[in-house]
Formats: C-alpha cells, sequence, structure tokens
C-alpha cells in the first residue's frame, strides 16, 4: 500500500524535528556552516555607487543667491537646514502634513519637505530667518509674542511663515478666513486661538488691514 503523502517540508520517516535542530545545533558549533575556509574565494565588495551623484543648483533665499552642491533626492528642507543652517524650518513630520517646515516659494506657502532643492531652483524662496530680527519683529512675530502664540516655538516658525503668506493675499481678512486659510499648520500645544488673535492682530498693522469678526 503506497504511503502518505508528505507535506513539502516535512522530515523522512524516522527523523523528529527535534532531531534536526539538534543536528542544525552542532553543524553551527563545530564550524561546519560557519564562513569558508582561509584562503577561499570571497566576493570582493562593489565600489561603485549606485544614484546619481551631487550636483550644482543656485537657490535664491531671502534675496541673496546661495550656490550649492545636493543630490538630486535632496528636500528643499534638508538643504536648508543641512547645507546652509537656516534652521528655522523644522524637520517634524517629514510628510507633508504638519507644517512646520513651511516656507515661501514665490509667494504661496510650501511644505519645505515635499519640494526637492533641485526643484527649488530660480524660484524666490522665503524663510522665517528673512521676516526679521530681534531688534525690529515682522509684524507677525510681534503679534504672536503678544498673544501668546508660540508655547513651546517649535511649530512656531512655520506658522509665522504661513500667516505673512496668508496676509500678503488676505490683508483684510475674517476669522473665518484665517481659521480655513491656516489649515495646513497642526500645533501639538493647542494654541490656534492665539494664532487667530494674532494674525487679526497683524493684519490691523499690515497694509491697513480691518480686524473683522
Amino acid at each position: 500500500m503506497r504511503g502518505k503523502k508528505k507535506n513539502p517540508g516535512e522530515p523522512p520517516d524516522g527523523f523528529s524535528r527535534r532531531d534536526f535542530l539538534k543536528g542544525a545545533s552542532l553543524a553551527a558549533s563545530t564550524g561546519l556552516l560557519a564562513a569558508p575556509k582561509a584562503g577561499a574565494a570571497t566576493p570582493e565588495p562593489s565600489a561603485e555607487v549606485l544614484g546619481p551623484g551631487a550636483v550644482p543648483i543656485t537657490l535664491q533665499i531671502n534675496g541673496s543667491t546661495h550656490s550649492l552642491r545636493v543630490e538630486p533626492r535632496l528636500t528643499l528642507l534638508d538643504a536648508l537646514r543641512n547645507h546652509l543652517d537656516l534652521t528655522g524650518a523644522k524637520k517634524v513630520c517629514d510628510r507633508g502634513v504638519c507644517g512646520a517646515c513651511t516656507v515661501i516659494l514665490d509667494g504661496r506657502p510650501v511644505y519645505a519637505c515635499n519640494v526637492l532643492a533641485i526643484e527649488a531652483e530660480g524660484h524666490r524662496i522665503e524663510t522665517i530667518e528673512g521676516m526679521g530680527s530681534e531688534s525690529e519683529l515682522h509684524p507677525v512675530m510681534a503679534a504672536f509674542v503678544e498673544h501668546d502664540a508660540q508655547q513651546c516655538g517649535f511649530c512656531t516658525p512655520g506658522f509665522v511663515v504661513a500667516c505673512k503668506a496668508f496676509l500678503d493675499k488676505h490683508p483684510d481678512p475674517t476669522r473665518e478666513e484665517i481659521e480655513h486659510g491656516l489649515g495646513g499648520n497642526l500645533c501639538r500645544c493647542g494654541t490656534y486661538a492665539g494664532v487667530r488673535e494674532a494674525v487679526l492682530e497683524a493684519a490691523q498693522t499690515l497694509k491697513g488691514g480691518r480686524a473683522n469678526g
């Protein structure tokens, strides 16, 4: 009578799984599964670099020209932070969700983690570093301080840049327009109310804006 058909990988008759594991342990301990003996031919590691190398690019940032060499895969955020020491834009989610890395590209707010540095070449870039100084705060910055909108401060640069870009397009906003316009920036501290008040106040200072209820 034909014996029972075995499943693939099942040990042969008279050879248990315990026996197999014992044999494997013995082989490892005696060097049977070790590296090849001395003098045996081993493959040489490849020294070839895969992927494109660094290329020269020129970025226009806050009115200044910056020349650098970066890999084509490098994001604008990493170029700003790691190559130009412009660290105001923060690397938080790195997925284009939180808005902490917001910069202004040709007048519109963008997530710097979603833009390749090479794609930004030939465009006008504005970062938080170009908006003001300790001695002369931008009106949005001053309003953030006045309304305690910064809290821990980590997401604040992205918010300030987004608010500036928003007010450039909407100098006389309502609260509803502010809430909708800043929906792409998240604050873990939950300072949204302070941010909205800050934008309303900054609107009064910038371009003669009038705060609407």
